[in-house]
């Protein structure tokens, strides 16, 4: 009888604090971030490698120092990736107010 009692004191938990919703919205920025990643990888860093002057994909640029390679490129294509997700999440944020879902129920 123990059992029952936690369990539904956990249902009770997960419908009061939203963690269906908190599941859902994880989920969906997985799939967001590999989309955006994929946005940048496949089509914006090979146009940027081509208006820098690259003849291969920026992802790939690199410079070596005394048998040391830096990816300049792949760390370019990183905070591009990131900027554009941050930028994405922003939007959402704004466009379906979420922003106002953290606020107590009066």
């Amino acid at each position: 009888m123990e059992q029952f009692s936690f369990i539904s004191k956990f249902i009770i938990f997960v419908r009061q604090q939203g963690v269906i919703g908190l599941a859902v919205a994880f989920v969906l920025g997985g799939a967001v971030q590999k989309v955006i990643t994929a946005l940048v990888t496949d089509i914006l860093t090979p146009l940027i490698g081509i208006i820098v002057g690259q003849n291969k994909n920026l992802a790939t640029a690199s410079i070596t120092v005394h048998g040391s390679t830096f990816l300049y490129g792949d760390f370019i294509s990183n905070i591009i990736d990131f900027f554009i997700i941050a930028f994405a999440i922003y939007l959402l944020v704004k466009v379906i107010r979420a922003d106002m879902l953290d606020k107590p129920k009066e």
